[in-house]
């Protein structure tokens, strides 16, 4: 089954959010409605989807979303969003 990762963005807190997962539809209302009560999503109700990714399986949506989480970088968030094929590349050197 393919896995998504993704990346969301509130305007209210000017925050992004990565996660993985094989519904976006259903996992973006549930960061919306708090459904996480242990999430850093539940600091704002605004998330909009603004890239999703497919995967082949969800140990490289997970690879990926700790490689970017791993970054701790706004900007190389920035720069995946405008040009996804980075995560292509994240996952052909992957060990």
């Amino acid at each position: 089954m393919s896995h998504f990762i993704y990346i969301l963005y509130s305007e209210t807190t000017s925050k992004y959010y990565i996660g993985e997962s094989y519904n976006l539809d259903e996992r973006i209302k549930n960061h919306n409605q708090h459904f996480y009560q242990n999430s850093f999503s539940k600091i704002a109700n605004d998330w909009k989807l603004l890239l999703s990714y497919e995967c082949i399986d969800r140990h490289s949506a997970l690879y990926l979303e700790r490689f970017i989480k791993k970054m701790k970088s706004r900007l190389f968030i920035e720069k995946i969003i405008s040009n996804p094929e980075i995560l292509s590349d994240i996952l052909s050197k992957r060990k």
